[in-house]
């Protein structure tokens, strides 16, 4: 099972910037493999991402276990404060 994050490399959101960087971190101190989807290099994987996460509006980062939908970046907040993280990404 791959852990699928949609994220942007184009973004003038600091708080957008801030919110990935924490992500990686959080993964990579936990050493959870992850795949980093970058939906700046196309409109359609916007669109992927946002069906797939059954809402017009997401904005990155996105994370999905596989094609199952996990959460956005509120709820991975939360679970790193829960110390829940492997639980929200349908790790455990």
């Amino acid at each position: 099972m791959t852990v699928k994050v949609y994220y942007t490399t184009v973004t003038a959101s600091r708080t957008v910037k801030s919110q990935q960087a924490e992500v990686i971190r959080v993964l990579e101190s936990k050493s959870i493999l992850y795949e980093l989807i970058d939906i700046s290099v196309g409109g359609e994987l916007r669109d992927e991402m946002r069906s797939k996460a059954g809402d017009p509006t997401a904005a990155p980062p996105q994370f999905f276990n596989e094609d199952q939908y996990c959460g956005n970046y509120e709820m991975f907040s939360e679970a790193v404060e829960a110390d829940t993280v492997e639980q929200f990404l349908k790790l455990a």
